[in-house]
């Protein structure tokens, strides 16, 4: 049975999408059988992926449309060892296409429901408002990862956050909860973000991952040259910290 979460904060530009395709990418590395979902439009998880979303000839949005299934609109991506249910410009449409079909919000949860078996784990990255598409994600997923700064901002975004999930799971998915957050672009050399890191383990406990990625070059090059950071470079500071978190995960899926 595959195991569902959704990489998702309500704030922009916190290294979702990085996190989606490094996680996906880690998992792979050591042995996972692994979908990535790519919910935004914008598709930057899948060109991230190396598949070219402008080539694709089925998405995720004939997914959502019911026109096709995930076995059949799924690509391998060949240098990363994982699946991509690919997105492009047409995902833009679905938000008002959806409003009109039954069970709106839980047309990817019936689509993922066909490849249970074939995969360990789906990875959905989603948009970072919180729209019918990331509704989708919410009610499709068993938990969520949530990648944050250790910002005074990203703890306000959290916070919005943390009571969407709670309405999601009271009224539409009980199974949904927070798996972890991940402290991501990490500089220990900076006071305000130890201190913030700090905080958030007083106040979380053990829901945040050990795990922590420092800011690295590297992994912000890797999206220019279509591949994850794990793959681009195996041995930056950041793609090692990936694939550890990506143990960290499987780990943690163990005991849950």
């Amino acid at each position: 049975m595959a195991k569902i979460f959704c990489v998702a904060n309500q704030k922009g530009g916190v290294g979702k999408t990085t996190t989606t395709v490094n996680l996906a990418a880690g998992l792979a590395k050591v042995g996972q059988r692994v979908l990535m979902v790519d919910l935004d439009p914008q598709g930057n998880a899948t060109m991230g992926s190396g598949v070219n979303k402008r080539e694709l000839a089925l998405s995720v949005y004939d997914v959502l449309l019911g026109s096709a299934g995930v076995a059949e609109a799924a690509v391998l991506a060949e240098r990363c060892g994982y699946h991509v249910l690919g997105a492009n410009r047409e995902l833009a449409g679905a938000e008002v296409e959806l409003v009109e079909l039954e069970q709106r919000d839980k047309r990817l949860k019936q689509a993922l429901a066909a490849v249970d078996a074939d995969y360990d784990f789906v990875l959905i990255d989603c948009p970072p408002s919180l729209s019918m598409l990331t509704l989708n994600g919410l009610c499709a997923a068993h938990g969520v990862v949530v990648p944050m700064q250790c910002e005074y901002f990203a703890l306000e975004g959290l916070s919005d956050l943390v009571n969407t999930i709670k309405q999601v799971h009271a009224n539409l998915n009980r199974e949904l909860k927070i798996i972890g957050l991940l402290r991501v672009m990490f500089d220990p050399r900076i006071t305000l973000q130890q201190q913030v890191s700090d905080q958030l383990k007083d106040h979380f406990g053990d829901k945040v991952f050990n795990s922590i990625i420092p800011r690295n070059v590297r992994l912000a090059e890797a999206p220019s040259y279509g591949l994850p950071g794990v793959v681009f470079d195996p041995s930056a500071r950041g793609s090692k910290a990936f694939v550890e978190f990506a143990r960290e995960m499987v780990d943690r899926i163990d005991t849950l």
